[in-house]
């Protein structure tokens, strides 16, 4: 270990450095993991447990929403336990509710698990974020910060792919009984390595009214949003009902919060121009990110025939370019102006989505292919840059409680982003399947079609499907390339929002996670 300098734990030095570094690496690795790797076992699941695709979503969802109510409570847990205590502990009730969800026996029970799982799963990522930070030396914070950012961009990626696989060649409970031996890992090494360098604990007191606020009108705008695209949103009443309850929940929470001594989410940190813009770039940028992570492999299976495996493999190549190029990044970051790779970063988002704004459904593997190792070089620079920004001149003391508040926005703008694409898709599609059969119609482009088809021996019935079927596709690809050339501009914006920070200092002395 190396000698202390100032105040806080000495950095790690040698073997234990790569070890623990690992083993941290893998429980954000995991965390993550799991927001996605059940999006395309959905149908696989649904069929299994006996119970509708639409009722399936709550899988997800119910994970997304306890772990974005969960997370604010970090800066809480690791000052009242320490930061090694509350990973540690959170990682092992993690892999036990991976258990459970692996042994679900209908959708009630898979549906608490998973509830159950992101809950206790919420001090992961800030806190793995927080002890890397702590164990590298002062010197060498952008390599702790790339390896987690790795981590945290490349699990996206391979949750689908590895989700598909064990879906298509597996039974479904796999993709969460496959968390059991690498928690154990984490928790054990973490512990082992850490466990007698934790950060002083003090008595806090908890703002349970803060907490169930945020509980109230988070889960109210998540089952709006949801619930709206099957219940023709404002025309129902439980939409309404959820929207008020949602609208009115923030604003009182946001008062109480301002005005608690305590409060569970420590808003005074937006106080901080770069942690306030950063904080704002960071969650609309991931937003897109993971809208989109979800919209590609739902148009490839759905309209295009790929299989779970295949449509998870066409996002492989972003992973691996962000794995080959994030050490390199890492080396410039104290190096570079943060804004300067930020503007990288959502430059090459743009460029990635305008590139997938060209696609047809005559698309090749390659042509799918070639925006995504696009995308690799945006997700080598994007959180090292936008943690770089954001936590530029907060206090080591305020760390956690930071890396908190940052984690909870990024992953409720993420689960609110899942639910709004998936609506916008279907609704972008109504509106081109009805401009094609407008200009279709009954007439002489339809008779030719008709024609043509039956003359290739089917009947008139069997002509209008095929019609039909080729129009529903072609409009499905359209609200796809619209979405995707949206997603471009948004990222275009977000280049213009983060010249609006101050350059962000170099690291000075040790980082600290207490």
């Amino acid at each position: 270990m190396a000698a202390p300098s100032g105040p806080g734990p000495a950095p790690l030095t040698g073997g234990p450095l790569a070890l623990t570094a690992i083993a941290l690496a893998l429980g954000t690795f995991m965390q993550v993991l799991d927001t996605t790797i059940a999006n395309v076992s959905l149908p696989t699941i649904a069929g299994n447990l006996g119970v509708s695709s639409d009722n399936s979503t709550w899988i997800v969802t119910a994970f997304a929403v306890a772990n974005g109510v969960a997370v604010p409570l970090t800066g809480w847990l690791m000052g009242r336990f320490g930061v090694v205590k509350t990973f540690c502990v959170s990682v092992i009730l993690f892999t036990i509710a991976s258990f459970l969800c692996g042994i679900a026996w209908n959708l009630p029970s898979l549906i608490g698990f998973r509830i159950l799982q992101g809950a206790v799963s919420g001090p992961m990522i800030p806190g793995s974020q927080a002890l890397l930070i702590a164990i590298f030396p002062p010197h060498k914070r952008g390599t702790a910060l790339a390896i987690w950012s790795m981590t945290t961009l490349v699990a996206p990626i391979m949750g689908p792919i590895l989700g598909g696989y064990i879906s298509d060649n597996y039974h479904w409970s796999w993709i969460f009984l496959i968390n059991v031996p690498f928690g154990l890992f984490t928790g054990f090494v973490c512990w082992k390595m850490l466990g007698k360098r934790d950060t002083p604990t003090r008595k806090l007191p908890i703002d349970g009214v803060g907490l169930m606020l945020l509980v109230l009108w988070v889960g109210a705008l998540q089952i709006a949003l949801d619930l709206g695209k099957n219940d023709d949103w404002f025309a129902s009443d439980r939409i309404v009902i959820a929207a008020v309850v949602a609208l009115i929940g923030f604003a009182t929470w946001l008062i109480w919060e301002l005005t608690d001594a305590n409060p569970a989410v420590n808003l005074t940190q937006f106080k901080n121009r770069n942690f306030a813009i950063g904080t704002l770039a960071f969650c609309l940028g991931y937003a897109v990110f993971f809208a989109n992570t979800l919209l590609l492999p739902l148009w490839l299976q759905t309209q295009m025939g790929y299989t779970a495996t295949w449509a998870g493999l066409v996002a492989a190549p972003s992973g691996i370019v962000a794995v080959i190029l994030t050490p390199f990044v890492a080396k410039l970051a104290g190096k570079v102006d943060a804004r300067i790779l930020a503007t990288v970063s959502f430059a090459a988002f743009g460029y990635s989505y305008y590139l997938r704004s060209g696609y047809t459904t005559t698309a090749s593997f390659y042509d799918l292919m070639l925006p995504m190792m696009v995308q690799g070089i945006a997700m080598a620079t994007f959180f090292l840059s936008m943690l770089t920004i954001s936590l530029d001149r907060i206090p080591p003391e305020r760390l956690p409680s930071a890396t908190g508040v940052s984690n909870f926005a990024r992953i409720t703008a993420g689960s609110f982003a899942a639910s709004l694409i998936t609506t916008m898709w279907d609704r972008r599609e109504a509106l081109h399947q009805t401009r094609l059969s407008e200009a279709v119609g009954q007439g002489m482009p339809y008779r030719l079609a008709v024609d043509g088809l039956a003359r290739m021996g089917l009947t008139d019935t069997q002509a209008a499907g095929a019609i039909t079927r080729q129009m529903v596709g072609q409009a499905y690809l359209l609200a796809s390339t619209d979405l995707f050339r949206i997603s471009a501009w948004l990222c275009l914006s977000l280049v213009v929002i983060v010249w609006f920070t101050r350059k962000a200092s170099p690291p000075k002395g040790p980082i600290a996670a207490d």
